[in-house]
């Protein structure tokens, strides 16, 4: 990674730091002020587009159904299946807290960041200490895709929309499936609303 100046803000974006037991500490290790951006969504969305875009590489695997349960008779949920098991954000924040302050750590909503992206982002502006610069005006929503695009990108005349991997139409889930998985959440959602002082407003 290249030298920061004075001035500058270096940004790295890696998905699965979230989530991997080990990223804390090397973080920490690494700079003990660095300042932490998660986007969270909706555990039980975010599992199922975890295997709609599974299934668009791997199209033989088994059912979401199927994955979801140890035992479909009893209701067990098979925890260690990673789309399920990344959704379970209170026990993935409890490890780096061992390592950051909850103030050097933003949570964006993953929802808001959709139906107002201007809104979502001067929060991580202001976490940043930068002047808000991007506002409502530098976007539009594509009703294709179903999200918002930024109106120009950088050094670019042309609009900037999520590439084709994002946006898939979700396959029709057992409507039974999902609310035992709002069940199953609903506990680990009210402690991560806790621990972050704020409430993502999922059921």
């Amino acid at each position: 990674m290249p030298r920061t100046l004075e001035g500058q803000i270096t940004m790295e974006k890696t998905p699965s730091y979230f989530v991997t037991k080990e990223a804390p500490a090397r973080i920490s290790s690494m700079s003990k002020g660095t300042k932490l951006i998660v986007v969270v969504r909706d555990p039980v969305t975010r599992a199922i587009s975890d295997y709609t875009q599974t299934l668009s590489k791997k199209p033989d695997i088994p059912t979401f159904e199927s994955l979801t349960f140890k035992n479909r008779t009893t209701g067990l949920i098979d925890t260690s299946w990673s789309a399920i098991q990344i959704g379970i954000y209170a026990k993935h924040l409890e490890n780096w807290l061992l390592y950051f302050p909850i103030g050097q750590i933003l949570f964006v909503s993953g929802e808001r960041l959709i139906s107002d992206p201007a809104g979502e982002l001067g929060k991580v502006q202001d976490f940043l200490g930068l002047k808000r610069i991007i506002t409502d005006k530098h976007f539009y929503f594509n009703k294709t895709k179903g999200f918002p695009c930024l109106k120009k990108a950088e050094g670019s005349s042309k609009p900037h929309c999520l590439g084709k991997t994002k946006g898939r139409t979700h396959p029709d889930i057992d409507q039974e499936v999902v609310q035992r998985l709002r069940d199953f959440y609903r506990p680990f959602n009210m402690k991560f609303y806790q621990m972050t002082g704020q409430d993502f407003g999922w059921d």
